[in-house]
């Protein structure tokens, strides 16, 4: 029997598609709030003041190493930092959860879709005609997320660190500090749960629970770790985009009670 010669179907144009569904909405919507997203970041980064307000610090700048509030780990701005170089407590630590975000899985194939069109979407004709991959530079840095994981697990714990800050107010009246229950006390403490479940759901994470083992049931409390990460890998979209917008939320909160715009709520 002879064998049948079918020719190649030719490449789509940027944009075409047979799809008739409204594809083009997920990517500009990633667009767009990503893009607030990092707009926001940026200046509320640079503005190196209004992120703290009493107990409560803003994850911009947690943990402050150096700064003016009464969060600073090691006092004000170090006598070493260049005068001609803008200083901003979140400048030293900000580099770290965003490179985590930045080179995530799940962002990847978003906002390279969204900023890029690579591809637009599914079935859709892209800008280009060839693959390149993450074979070369800068797209091999992503294979730095997996270190990035290491430093995101550790401001995971100093983000609880702030956590329990937040429930230790000081009377002006009388100088004593007192246990207490705010709504920034909640905002702060939501914030570490939908962060810890963004972290906690991370490929990467699955990968070095369990996923480097050949028979992961042979390892029974590496099995159910592997379990436990892997139930919540299933929604790390999910996580992933509340924990983006309740970091953003807690940093408006923040800023918004230091600049006397808003008032705090105390339960008791």
């Amino acid at each position: 029997m002879p064998d049948a010669v079918l020719p190649l179907p030719e490449p789509r144009r940027f944009g075409e598609t047979q799809r008739r569904d409204v594809w083009w909405l997920a990517p500009l919507g990633t667009f767009i709030v990503l893009l607030a997203f990092v707009l926001y970041s940026t200046w509320a980064a640079f503005q190196g003041d209004h992120y703290a307000w009493g107990p409560y610090l803003s994850p911009f700048y947690s943990p402050e190493l150096f700064g003016y509030s009464q969060h600073s780990w090691f006092g004000p701005k170090p006598v070493w930092w260049p005068s001609w170089l803008l200083f901003s407590p979140a400048l030293l630590i900000l580099w770290a959860p965003g490179g985590f975000r930045l080179t995530c899985y799940y962002y990847r194939g978003a906002y390279y879709k969204g900023f890029w069109a690579d591809p637009p979407s599914c079935a859709v004709g892209e800008p280009r005609k060839h693959y390149l991959g993450e074979n070369s530079f800068p797209l091999i840095l992503q294979n730095l997320h997996r270190y990035f994981l290491y430093l995101a697990l550790l401001f995971i714990l100093v983000l609880a660190g702030d956590v329990w800050k937040a429930l230790w107010f000081s009377d002006p009246a009388t100088g004593r500090t007192t246990f207490g229950l705010g709504v920034g006390t909640l905002v702060l403490a939501v914030n570490v749960v939908l962060l810890g479940g963004y972290t906690f759901s991370c490929h990467s994470l699955r990968h070095l629970v369990g996923g480097c083992l050949d028979v992961v049931s042979r390892a029974p409390i590496r099995c159910r770790a592997y379990r436990c990460v892997s139930c919540l890998n299933r929604r790390h979209m999910l996580w992933a985009w509340a924990s983006l917008f309740w970091v953003a939320f807690s940093d408006i909160y923040v800023r918004m009670l230091s600049l006397g715009l808003w008032s705090d709520w105390r339960f008791f």
